[in-house]
């Protein structure tokens, strides 16, 4: 993508009493699903389908707490100077806000390549077909032993499991669900992915896709409002708890009534749940492509200075 000279929004300047109320909302909100899983990992004990979100996004709790006001901000207040032991923040005139020109090259190349990332999966039309077979994908033909999450039930036999992934079609678009395949899964999917592929093969019907919008939005951390982080995980939350109900698991003693992708109903049920993650994605691929050219735009009005 080329940067275009454009002019940055206003700077909106928050009182203490403001980002201080905003900061503890935030606070308040995340420590619902962060609190939990801090109070599990204290007892020793996982969850397979929560500890996803803090294992596979290495993104830490404390982290997801911590409130950033994002860019064209400005902090007032003796508090604000807190925000200083970060350096991607600068003092003003008044108060503290993001320097967004600290940004390094290399994340500016990063940002970049996300921003194109994100405008072709925006363009691309989204695909409804594939109804969850990825999980069944990473369990195909392995024994008890070698499957992931070997200490839950599976809903059906190894045999049954195997001819729901043979007799359905493997359709997956999402390189970093593709790469969990088993070995003899992975012929049968449709499409031979590769990470450097992406740009060219992921959609946005896609539960995966849609999910890492979570990924990056916290990639783009400090830069990226938190509130933008938190609404990115609040789906990426919903959507995981529907991927391992779709799952051949068996995980209804955690109270996740599976989704029997097996069945018309449940090939149904999930697409319907496909399409309503598809559009709650959309208004958040746009904030993180306007957040991504806020960026590259402050990169070309410097070399332009």
């Amino acid at each position: 993508m080329t940067a275009t000279l454009q002019s940055f929004p206003p700077l909106q300047v928050l009182s203490a009493e403001d980002w201080q109320a905003q900061r503890h909302a935030h606070e308040t909100r995340v420590r619902v699903w962060t609190d939990p899983h801090q109070q599990r990992a204290a007892r020793g004990e996982s969850h397979p389908v929560w500890d996803f979100l803090f294992s596979y996004y290495a993104f830490r709790p404390a982290w997801l707490r911590q409130w950033h006001p994002g860019p064209d901000v400005e902090l007032t207040g003796a508090e604000a100077t807190a925000f200083l032991r970060w350096p991607e923040y600068r003092r003003t005139a008044t108060g503290v806000a993001l320097d967004v020109a600290a940004l390094r090259p290399q994340r500016r190349t990063f940002v970049a390549w996300l921003s194109d990332l994100l405008r072709a999966v925006r363009a691309r039309p989204a695909f409804f077909g594939c109804f969850g077979l990825h999980e069944w994908a990473m369990v195909y033909r392995q024994t008890p032993e070698q499957i992931r999450h070997a200490r839950w039930p599976l809903r059906v036999s190894a045999e049954a499991l195997a001819g729901i992934v043979e007799n359905n079609s493997l359709c997956c678009t999402h390189f970093d669900a593709f790469r969990f395949f088993t070995e003899p899964a992975r012929p049968l999917n449709r499409h031979a992915l590769t990470r450097e592929g992406a740009p060219r093969q992921e959609q946005r019907g896609c539960l995966h896709a849609n999910m890492d919008l979570y990924k990056w939005a916290f990639k783009l951390a400090p830069f990226a409002p938190s509130t933008l982080i938190a609404d990115c995980f609040a789906l990426a939350w919903d959507i995981r708890a529907v991927d391992m109900r779709a799952s051949p698991y068996d995980l209804r003693s955690l109270g996740f009534e599976p989704i029997a992708i097996e069945t018309a109903e449940g090939k149904a049920c999930y697409e319907t749940h496909q399409r309503d993650f598809c559009a709650r994605g959309e208004p958040l691929r746009e904030r993180l492509i306007q957040l991504c050219d806020r960026l590259i735009a402050s990169e070309a009005e410097d070399r332009a200075s």
